[in-house]
């Protein structure tokens, strides 16, 4: 059970302070955690759990942005690190960016966001889609209406048609003129080479990102020829577990608009050979199909090729 979040800058100023439980923490904590942050320096920062004197502390950052949560409780450590990740990222979407600035002229909008993804301590509401019909993302025309009116609450008075759907992140009466979904593999890769320009090792960090523009409430598949090579694979809520475990198939009903469906790592060479003054390695070669609803889409084929110079 978490029972404070605080948002500091980049500069230990306290930007936000969302007590949740009836034991206040006090913002002497703050002043703690930044000062071993100027006396330990980055290597403190990069601590996801934190051991005060008084309070244990979980931390992660974001564009500058510390995001703290506080508990004198036991819970699980990897909850409140991963609701804080959530807090983070539904920010970014919900702000278009994430900064100091940014946090300061929509604190109205983040207190609300805090209200309905935590009670009482535990996480409750986390999807975007659900918290998009409860909390209108901010723009032009509503900050226009709240000075005029002096209303600065984005509120919405019904029940979020999400809460009626079989799973939470889609609603049921998604409509679409042209059903369509597209479907992106970005891939990083990392190289080590040596002072004799060997090539060590090469590992490649990907993600596969979805765009779903389809009517109602689809059922997707996704395949691929060589799932074998992925490892650490990492999935959206959406994904069901056991296909994958079992056939190393993506089975999903995917959230409306763009969103991650996946992420892996891959270790694509490992044989040591000479580089020349530029080299150019073939980082995956992927063949994968989709399915919605039970019928075959158009193949696609995504060949990756990346290239660097030796030093």
């Amino acid at each position: 059970m978490l029972q404070c979040i605080f948002l500091l800058s980049d500069s230990g100023e306290v930007m936000l302070e969302k007590q949740l439980t009836g034991h206040r923490v006090d913002r002497s904590i703050c002043a703690w955690f930044w000062d071993q942050v100027v006396s330990q320096g980055d290597s403190f920062k990069q601590q996801p759990v934190i051991a005060s004197p008084t309070h244990y502390l979980f931390q992660i950052v974001r564009e500058g942005v510390t995001f703290l949560a506080c508990t004198q409780v036991e819970m699980p450590p990897l909850m409140g690190i991963e609701f804080l990740c959530r807090v983070a990222d539904v920010l970014s979407d919900y702000l278009e960016g994430l900064n100091e600035d940014v946090i300061k002229d929509n604190f109205v909008i983040v207190y609300e966001l805090l209200d309905e993804m935590i009670d009482n301590g535990f996480p409750l509401t986390t999807e975007p889609n659900i918290l998009r019909e409860m909390i209108a993302p901010p723009n032009i025309v509503s900050k226009m209406l709240s000075v005029v009116t002096g209303n600065s609450s984005n509120m919405s008075d019904t029940l979020p048609g999400a809460t009626a759907s079989c799973v939470p992140w889609r609603t049921t009466d998604i409509k679409y003129a042209n059903n369509e979904v597209y479907v992106d593999l970005v891939e990083e890769m990392d190289a080590i080479i040596n002072r004799d320009g060997i090539l060590v090792k090469c590992e490649v960090y990907g993600e596969v990102q979805v765009n779903s523009h389809i009517t109602g409430v689809p059922d997707l598949t996704l395949s691929f020829t060589n799932p074998s090579i992925m490892d650490d694979v990492r999935f959206h809520p959406c994904v069901r577990f056991r296909p994958w475990e079992s056939h190393h198939i993506l089975s999903f009903v995917p959230p409306d608009g763009l969103f991650k469906l996946m992420s892996y790592r891959s270790i694509v060479c490992s044989t040591h050979h000479k580089c020349s003054d530029s080299f150019i390695v073939n980082v995956s070669f992927w063949s994968f199909s989709l399915l919605i609803g039970g019928i075959p889409i158009m193949k696609y084929i995504c060949k990756i090729t990346t290239w660097g110079r030796c030093r």
